[in-house]
């Protein structure tokens, strides 16, 4: 399908597994309009041209279809351990083994998408490559504005604002003295959007690159098909690589040292309604799964 590789995939994952991600209550509703979503999220990039469109959604109903035959009990299952850990007292490295789970679920579902992503690649247009780099561009303006411009003291409070979203969706309401000592824990964390810009850069400027390859070039289907596989494996690869280790580790650890400071400061109240969010995740997961066979 459509070349921004990582970005895609992980747009799919977030609609598949929205329990963990988005401010919605019932993934059954998010998930079964998940194909006209991901088409929308698309075309926004390359604006999709004639026929293209047609087996583009082809294309993603098909992703669709198999996600939801082969994957989603296992994502069902996957929630309930952290449903598990949640009733007990979870450590750090419960949530960065947590963490590594979710990382394969989306290289699995990135790597089954590979076939439809060549397709994509060799039929795109320069002015649709073009139109996906200005696109890239406009998004970078309004992530730098948002995270990485103005004082520390801005960029702190939007950083905790967009945490607190997910820490709201997972155990409802906080009160302030809990607000305030999750900010307290949300700024003890290394400040690094500019870092984030940089990595983001980078992937695009490479997706950018190899479409124009592709583009330009006309490899063959199995050439375009190593390209891409290779694009992909490298960024998996990143939190692994010699220069961005360390910063990628630092991120999990402080990441994860701020989600357990959530779990310890929520009552027992906020860890039922978590867990009863959960749950209902799970039971939509699985009537999803079931509705495929």
């Amino acid at each position: 399908m459509h070349p921004p590789l990582l970005q895609r995939t992980r747009a799919l994952f977030l609609i598949a597994l929205i329990a963990l991600t988005a401010a919605c209550s019932s993934i059954r509703l998010s998930y079964n309009n998940g194909d006209t979503l991901l088409y929308w999220w698309l075309d926004a990039y390359v604006d999709f041209e004639g026929e293209q469109s047609d087996w583009v959604k082809r294309d993603i109903r098909e992703l669709f279809q198999w996600h939801r035959k082969t994957q989603l009990q296992d994502y069902a299952a996957l929630l309930s351990g952290f449903q598990r850990q949640l009733a007990g007292n979870p450590t750090q490295a419960d949530l960065l083994a947590g963490y590594r789970q979710i990382r394969n679920r989306t290289e699995t579902l990135a790597m089954h998408a590979v076939p439809d992503m060549v397709d994509l690649a060799r039929s795109l247009t320069p002015e649709q490559i073009r139109q996906m780099e200005e696109r890239f561009n406009k998004k970078n303006e309004e992530y730098r504005r948002k995270f990485v411009s103005g004082s520390v003291e801005k960029r702190q409070e939007a950083r905790f604002d967009k945490s607190m979203d997910q820490f709201k969706l997972w155990f409802g309401s906080f009160n302030n003295e809990q607000e305030a000592a999750l900010r307290r824990a949300s700024d003890a964390r290394p400040l690094d959007s500019n870092v984030w810009l940089e990595e983001r850069i980078l992937r695009q400027r490479k997706i950018v690159a190899l479409a124009r390859k592709v583009q330009q070039e006309k490899p063959s289907k199995e050439q375009t098909t190593a390209m891409i596989t290779a694009l992909m494996r490298e960024f998996f690869g990143r939190m692994d690589a010699p220069d961005r280790k360390a910063f990628y580790d630092s991120y999990a650890n402080s990441t994860a040292n701020y989600i357990l400071a959530a779990i310890r400061i929520a009552t027992p109240a906020q860890k039922a309604h978590a867990q009863n969010r959960m749950q209902g995740w799970i039971n939509d997961l699985n009537t999803l799964a079931r509705e495929a066979k």
